[in-house]
């Protein structure tokens, strides 16, 4: 390093700062920090009375962004300590490209008697001039930095509704190549392994415990300066964060948007869009609650009509699982007299009329047809929105289009009328995007959704059989697809069961469960 000759008492000691965002070529024997630096010794060696410092300052690799910067630093706590009279830079955006930082850095140089100056914008903070000077061209290379903001956001955003990976880690079950997303088939059985067991047991904290079990683990990263975040055991947050990834069923997420991606999916959409609708529907979920209340969101009392919710208690080493009215819960027997309910025999009695109604091939298969053609009702509804939208959104496209033509010879009030009306447009074709997107969302979550009635359709063909193999998850699952409702009506000791979607009781009237 090349020191200046001793400074006189009098001279003003100036300290050069360089700085670079990057860290590329830094490497080179003259680099960007180097050209900084003669520029401005070339202009301090001019100056009479001014005299370098032996104290180098910069800062390769770092943005302007922000003041977190170590030979910054440096050159702060010099200039407090009274150090340094002049701060030289090559230009000002060296120094800062926040007009909020520099005005700071500008307080902290008077407050300690410095100046400043920029060698190639020919200007210092020595005179009212040059501060005005100085502020104006802050501004607008804080406006730069902006706009170089906004158009990295939106390149990353037209990236991503192109299905293009814009970058980061990549999750569990992928590896990045010439940046774009390769599924890593060793990874995706785990990925598969934890929807399976999800759609199994419809807990998150069930599946990191059986995955941790069967010492699966989490991914292994290595970062660039070699370091690496090793594998390690599965948490309930890491399994709700896997499952609802959209990346997995072979799409791009980008804010509350959906978009088809070039990479390959791992999971079907059919089993995503299943899985990510029972995290959505809280009557079908039972983290941290007990799966075995399979009448849960089902039971309503008979007298006030509200739903009935699980209840426990213990003596000894017994527990007692009852239902109790939820209106009496909250104002007593003054809003409600029905008394709590004891569970496993309400159960019991529910799927015994269940396997009443279920001797037989006829009810499955009538069960089966009517599920079957509503949700072939509900397939073609989507169908005919799906093939209509793209439709109102180009009709919208060509009037917004011919609007903003007519602007350019509009004035006053007709211009805001106009103008509102493209504003209005401009929110209706959002939507509608956004209802594309839905849609296409529910069609592929359809396949799912045939496949449970398959499901449904054959364990009440076989409901005595069926019924005792399934967990109590799956019991729960059942008694959703086929059930509609129970209403319990303590004064007259009666209990109905409503079949889903059938708009009849199963078993109206029947005497069953003493309170």
């Amino acid at each position: 390093m090349r020191k200046s000759k001793p400074a006189s008492s009098d001279a003003k000691r100036c300290a050069v700062y360089t700085r670079k965002s990057t860290a590329a070529g830094l490497e080179m024997e003259f680099n960007s920090l180097d050209a900084q630096r003669e520029s401005c010794v070339t202009y301090v060696q001019r100056q009479p009375g001014w005299a370098l410092v032996d104290e180098c300052y910069d800062d390769g690799g770092f943005t302007g962004a922000n003041m977190e910067r170590p030979a910054f630093q440096r050159l702060m706590q010099d200039v407090d300590a009274g150090r340094v009279d002049v701060v030289v830079v090559y230009k000002v955006d060296r120094l800062s490209r926040s007009l909020l930082d520099f005005a700071k850095v500008m307080e902290r140089l008077n407050t300690a008697g410095a100046s400043f100056v920029s060698v190639t914008q020919n200007f210092s903070t020595a005179d009212a001039m040059g501060r005005l000077t100085l502020n104006m061209l802050m501004s607008f290379a804080e406006f730069e930095r902006e706009m170089i903001s906004e158009r990295t956001r939106d390149k990353v955003a037209a990236a991503r509704r192109k299905g293009l990976w814009t970058g980061g880690r990549a999750p569990l079950g992928y590896d990045v190549k010439d940046k774009r997303l390769v599924a890593n088939e060793y990874e995706a059985v785990v990925v598969r392994e934890a929807f399976e067991l999800y759609l199994q047991h419809q807990q998150a904290s069930a599946v990191a415990r059986l995955l941790n079990e069967r010492g699966r683990k989490t991914k292994r990263y290595e970062a660039q300066s070699g370091a690496t975040r090793a594998a390690r055991k599965w948490t309930t947050q890491d399994v709700l964060r896997l499952l609802r990834s959209p990346l997995y069923a072979g799409f791009v997420p980008y804010g509350d948007e959906m978009h088809p991606g070039e990479h390959p999916a791992i999971v079907d959409r059919a089993t995503f869009h299943q899985v990510r609708d029972m995290l959505e529907r809280p009557g079908i979920q039972y983290h941290g609650r007990n799966p075995d209340y399979v009448l849960r969101g089902l039971l309503r009392c008979g007298l006030c009509g509200e739903a009935m919710t699980p209840g426990s208690t213990r003596k000894g080493t017994r527990e007692y699982r009852y239902y109790r009215c939820v209106t009496r819960d909250k104002e007593g027997k003054q809003g409600c007299r029905a008394a709590p309910l004891p569970g496993p025999a309400l159960e019991d009695f529910v799927v015994e009329r269940l396997r009443e109604v279920s001797v037989g091939q006829g009810f499955a298969a009538q069960v089966h047809a009517r599920l079957t053609a509503r949700l072939e009702e509900k397939r073609k509804a989507l169908g005919v929105e799906r093939t209509q939208l793209p439709r109102d959104l180009a009709k919208r496209a060509g009037e917004s289009s011919k609007w903003v033509d007519s602007l350019t010879k509009l004035e006053g009030p007709a211009r805001r009328l106009l103008e509102e009306k493209l504003t209005a447009t401009e929110e209706e074709v959002a939507g509608m995007k956004k209802r594309l997107a839905e849609v296409e969302r529910a069609l592929d979550a359809t396949e799912g959704e045939r496949l449970e009635v398959a499901w449904v359709a054959q364990a009440l063909a076989d409901f005595d059989a069926v019924w005792d193999a399934l967990t109590a998850v799956n019991r729960g699952r059942l008694l959703r697809a086929l059930v509609g409702r129970v209403v319990m009506n303590e004064a007259t000791g009666h209990v109905d069961v409503y079949l889903a979607h059938a708009g009849e009781a199963a078993s109206p009237g029947c005497e069953g469960v003493a309170a």
